[in-house]
């Protein structure tokens, strides 16, 4: 007699996580309770799902209680969870991806819950923040965005924000989340060719960057700026551009004078002789100058 057969069928997978999604923040049946953000909201789930599905809950809900002097006591803590340093929307988006393997994202709230799913070492929903944020960016978000990926090492991120930078180059300059740029995020966008802006306005947008990241941190121009600085092309600058330069440099230092001379004896010797070949070289929005012919490798 032939064995017996056996199979595993699936039922309607939407009625199965509609069905779930009624549990999300659901106090019925609830068994932990998180109070979150300065609002204090309290947050219902359930320690069988969070568990079986992040393993820094997993971690959290089966710690010992306070005060405890057995570690591998059985009862679990009882809560209430304090998760102050997070938005109730973000964390209910996080749960509700833990009970439906899907999540309801918004512009305002993508980047915070990319956050929270490196956090709890969630790669799924990593996944679909990314792909949300990439479908959705924008000029006023595109550097927090930046920020964001080379963060957490979303090299996929990375390389999309810094195309649409590109192509939106004199835009970006002028937005807030440009001048909340770290500068190893700034100096990272300044050595790209494809920028589309000149480079009398990226000087300018630096510096501007300068001083805000010089009144936040408290520290002086020169030393926020040492890294991005080194990006800037100063010898595609005309002479009487370099001469306006030096005048705003006296005020605030932002470039080492040792750059400048640099650009100056470019000029003088016509041809980038002493200047790293990457500052000779015009970005795609750069606006043609005479002297330019001067500064290409192979230039007599």
């Amino acid at each position: 007699m032939a064995g017996p057969c056996s199979a595993r069928l699936q039922g309607d997978v939407a009625a199965f996580t509609a069905a779930l999604r009624t549990l999300v923040n659901n106090p019925q049946f609830s068994d932990v309770t998180f109070v979150v953000g300065r609002e204090q909201q309290k947050v219902f789930a359930h320690r069988c799902v969070l568990a079986c599905r992040c393993q820094a809950f997993r971690g959290m809900l089966g710690q010992a209680p306070a005060g405890s002097q057995d570690s591998s006591s059985s009862v679990p803590p009882q809560g209430p969870f304090i998760l102050g340093n997070v938005q109730p929307e973000v964390f209910l988006a996080v749960i509700e991806f833990l009970y439906t393997n899907s999540v309801t994202l918004n512009s305002h709230i993508a980047l915070e819950v990319l956050t929270s799913s490196v956090e709890y070492g969630l790669q799924d929903l990593c996944k679909l923040c990314v792909k949300f944020i990439k479908d959705t960016l924008s000029v006023e978000q595109v550097c927090e965005a930046l920020q964001a990926a080379v963060t957490y090492g979303q090299a996929d991120l990375q390389q999309h924000c810094l195309a649409f930078i590109e192509g939106c180059t004199a835009a970006v300059v002028r937005t807030q989340g440009f001048h909340e740029l770290s500068d190893v995020v700034l100096a990272r966008v300044l050595r790209s060719d494809r920028l589309a802006v000149d480079e009398l306005d990226l000087v300018q947008a630096v510096r501007e960057w300068a001083h805000v990241s010089s009144a936040v941190l408290e520290r002086p121009v020169p030393e926020v700026a040492a890294l991005p600085v080194r990006e800037l092309r100063l010898p595609l600058l005309a002479p009487s551009e370099l001469v306006t330069l030096e005048s705003y440099n006296q005020q605030d230092l932002l470039i080492p004078v040792e750059n400048i001379a640099a650009a100056w004896r470019a000029h003088a010797l016509r041809r980038g002789s002493g200047v790293p070949s990457r500052l000779c070289r015009p970005r795609r929005g750069t606006r043609p100058r005479d002297h330019h012919r001067h500064l290409e490798p192979h230039a007599k």
